[in-house]
């Protein structure tokens, strides 16, 4: 079989070695391309003739899945799927395996810094210290104490969960699929965004979740709460939330994903926004998560090979 990697995964050059190699042992061909984000036309030449596919986040066409003859297999370096076409995948009975799990701690630890960092007003204080100004007139917060808001208790939602209880906050949070997490209250959508200080959002973009924090959940929130977004740009009306933060209706809001990947437009709404931290999507980015994440990627083929596929979404 064709096995392509049509852009890049973060393995190292001797891990690209050794799984061809192996590859290669089992009568298996390997392509390495090394330019990500291509266009659908270049993409299409790079996977024409695969039959297994490895990608990040490199979007893929109903068009493109459509005219592929031999593809059977997709594995995923991401957790999220929604870059891909399902319905198609499932149309044309191809296999899609994530990497659940890989960045688990590195997204709940870079959500607890952008907490901090804007209660803190880290980012703001650095640019103020390298221009000669003081901390005049300045107080931030403190985690300890405030009620930390979770939409979402999956994995990250539960990490995060943890994080926050340690730093001594009243964590609540909300989910579709009820179940019990130690010193976690569960309340309704509304609530949260009523009663938290820090809403942080941890759910997939689905129909159901695309745009469903909008200007009325906004205006839930309290004065001085802030908006955390790690998890899918479309999920929030970012143009909402900036109205908010400009009319002092809430605190601030760090964000790390968009409607796009980065980079973002030059008008985009939180752009010049105050007490805002804007991030390249980099959650996942610590060397720890990336060579878990390899190492998913390379055993969901392997085990797809053995016909013991696992970590499967379709």
């Amino acid at each position: 079989m064709k096995i392509v990697f049509a852009e890049p995964i973060g393995m190292s050059n001797n891990k690209k070695v050794e799984f061809a190699y192996e590859m290669q042992q089992k009568g298996h061909n390997v392509v390495y391309y090394d330019k990500p984000n291509v266009d659908q036309d270049e993409l299409h030449a790079r996977i024409a003739d695969s039959d297994i596919l490895a990608l990040s986040n490199q979007p893929i066409s109903s068009a493109t899945i459509l005219n592929l003859e031999k593809l059977k297999m997709i594995s995923v370096a991401f957790t999220g799927v929604d870059h891909l076409p399902m319905e198609q995948c499932k149309q044309k009975n191809i296999t899609v395996c994530n990497a659940a799990g890989y960045s688990t701690s590195a997204v709940a630890e870079l959500t607890i810094s952008m907490a901090i960092s804007l209660i803190r007003k880290v980012v703001e204080l650095d640019s103020s210290t390298r221009i000669g100004r003081t901390r005049e007139g300045f107080l931030g917060g403190e985690l300890h104490g405030k009620t930390f808001g979770i939409v979402g208790l999956g994995a990250i939602g539960e990490k995060v969960a943890q994080l926050a209880n340690a730093f001594g906050c009243k964590v609540i949070a909300y989910t579709r699929t009820p179940k019990e997490v130690e010193d976690v209250t569960l309340v309704d959508l509304e609530e949260l965004f009523s009663a938290a200080d820090i809403v942080s959002l941890h759910i997939p973009a689905t129909t159901k979740t695309i745009g469903i924090v909008d200007s009325g959940l906004i205006s839930k929130m309290k004065k001085n709460a802030v908006l955390i977004n790690t998890a899918r740009g479309t999920l929030v009306d970012y143009s909402a939330l900036a109205k908010s933060i400009r009319s002092g209706l809430i605190a601030g809001a760090a964000v790390d994903v968009y409607e796009n990947e980065p980079p973002i437009e030059k008008d985009h709404p939180l752009l010049n926004v105050p007490n805002t931290i804007l991030l390249p999507h980099i959650g996942y980015a610590t060397t720890e998560a990336i060579d878990r994440r390899t190492e998913i990627v390379l055993e969901n083929i392997r085990c797809w090979l053995k016909n013991k596929p696992q970590n499967v979404v379709v």
